[in-house]
């Protein structure tokens, strides 16, 4: 079955705009389809649920954090699914390995937030079969302050919320699956 819907404008277009800065990826190419391995178990044949490697540069100074977040727009519901949320990296921190989604290493402050799988991990893509190719927006934000006063316990809406106010330049880099 087929769901019949419009296809969103980028969820990020509707936030306070802000600069941008560089992000890279050795697993996901810019709006091409996201490799098996990185697709949530049961998606296909290969599915390892792997987070993709991620790299960033050329943020604005006066950044004293980061956020990475993975976001699905396309989802079959009002408000999307999220994939991915990590908060309060070190400003040290550019490179997140491939895989560390799901054993995030002990990075000062950062805390693995809950997604929309239930769990404080990444959770790979898997679309409803038969659904148009969904979106997956991998997101870093440049942040104004060491630490967000939030704790992995939020979701990942609250955490876009308080990131609405601290963000001070933004990095994104699409990649899409359909099945």
């Amino acid at each position: 079955m087929s769901l019949d819907r419009a296809v969103t404008p980028n969820p990020y277009d509707y936030l306070p705009a802000v600069p941008t800065f560089q992000l890279t990826s050795s697993d996901i190419s810019e709006s091409e389809p996201i490799g098996a391995k990185f697709l949530y178990p049961g998606t296909a044949e290969g599915a390892q649920n792997l987070s993709p490697q991620l790299s960033w540069s050329g943020f604005p100074e006066g950044t004293r954090s980061f956020a990475v977040t993975c976001f699905d727009p396309d989802a079959p519901t009002p408000s999307g699914f999220w994939h991915w949320a990590v908060a309060n990296l070190p400003v040290e921190v550019t490179e997140l390995a491939t895989g560390a989604g799901s054993n995030l290493p002990d990075l000062g402050a950062a805390i693995s937030l809950r997604t929309d799988w239930g769990t404080k991990e990444y959770g790979g893509p898997q679309p409803p079969e038969g659904d148009r190719d969904h979106r997956y927006y991998f997101v870093v934000h440049a942040v104004d302050t060491d630490a967000l006063e939030i704790d992995s316990d939020v979701s990942p809406a609250v955490l876009s919320f308080n990131l609405a106010y601290h963000t001070l330049a933004r990095a994104q880099l699409l990649a899409t699956y359909g099945r």
